[in-house]
């Protein structure tokens, strides 16, 4: 990227930072006007998907992540939608109104969601239209993601992760709050307690948005998150393989994620990635959607 285009994408985000300051509260629970509901087939059932956007527009997959949902990107698919893309998002096995897709729906039936079941998932949602695609993986499901383009990347013409794992292996211990206890404890054990402390808001979200979360937890099956977490406890090293794709990676995190910016940026080198560090949290797709896109657009439209 030049330095004109450099400079031309800082006072982009320097702009969109000013919308993204004067967010106020919504009701997470409600999908934006355009938005079309459907559910998807894959391997381990139905997910639940909306979509947006104009039906010739380059396709846009945003996958939320573990305890997340579609709604995670209400506030930036319509902001991707008006740049002339097609939007879409769903909800992965277990959680949310995917939660009736699980193991026991596989030929033949397993007993744990596993890394294959949602990267499986993801390949099935790609090919159910027009690809490549870009594809942005949230939190875990960057590690979804990232699994899906070394095996498939004639599907993917750009790959943005947000706040994903940075670290290989017992990813947990990179974990602020519970990476010290997370080397003693087994992943499946720590799903329960995380739940219970998201459903306590202990990570201060504003009041529209924790009632949100609290309330999808009503669907979202318990042992997919604590499934979950034992399968970051095993996370694949991608670099080395997704670095030799060739397709261009965006590193998106927020200053205050779960892991230490530091770690994200050791991940983006190895990756040949750019390097997105906003000023807000573990979800820049809820609290800075703005800079997000913008960084995304930049991405997309080199």
């Amino acid at each position: 990227m030049s330095a004109t285009a450099d400079s031309g994408v800082a006072a982009a985000l320097r702009e969109a930072r000013l919308l993204d300051e004067r967010l106020g509260e919504i009701d997470w629970s409600v999908l934006p006007v355009d938005a079309v509901r459907d559910v998807v087939t894959v391997p381990s059932g139905g997910l639940a998907r909306m979509t947006m956007g104009p039906l010739d527009g380059e396709r846009i997959v945003l996958v939320p992540g573990m305890s997340g949902s579609k709604e995670d990107f209400t506030l930036m698919a319509p902001l991707l939608a008006a740049a002339g893309y097609r939007v879409e998002a769903f909800d992965m096995a277990g959680q949310y109104e995917s939660h009736a897709a699980g193991p026991e729906n596989l030929e033949p039936p397993q007993r744990r969601y596993t890394l294959d079941l949602f990267v499986d998932d993801l390949v099935a949602v790609l090919q159910t239209g027009r690809t490549p695609a870009h594809v942005l993986g949230y939190s875990f499901a960057g590690t979804v993601a990232g699994v899906a383009a070394v095996r498939h990347p004639e599907l993917f013409r750009t790959l943005t992760l947000l706040s994903a794992p940075p670290l290989s292996g017992q990813a947990l211990r990179g974990f602020k709050r519970i990476g010290p206890l997370s080397h003693v404890v087994p992943g499946r054990a720590l799903g329960r307690p995380f739940v219970a402390a998201l459903r306590r808001n202990i990570h201060g979200a504003p009041r529209d948005r924790a009632a949100f979360v609290t309330a999808r937890f009503a669907l979202t099956r318990t042992s997919s998150v604590a499934d979950i977490m034992a399968l970051m406890k095993r996370t694949p090293d991608l670099a080395p393989a997704l670095r030799a794709t060739g397709i261009p990676i965006l590193v998106a995190v927020g200053e205050g994620d779960v892991f230490p910016a530091a770690a994200h940026r050791a991940f983006a080198q190895r990756l040949g990635a750019s390097l997105l560090v906003l000023p807000t949290g573990h979800s820049p797709c809820e609290t800075a959607p703005h800079q997000l896109t913008t960084a995304m657009l930049a991405l997309m439209r080199p």
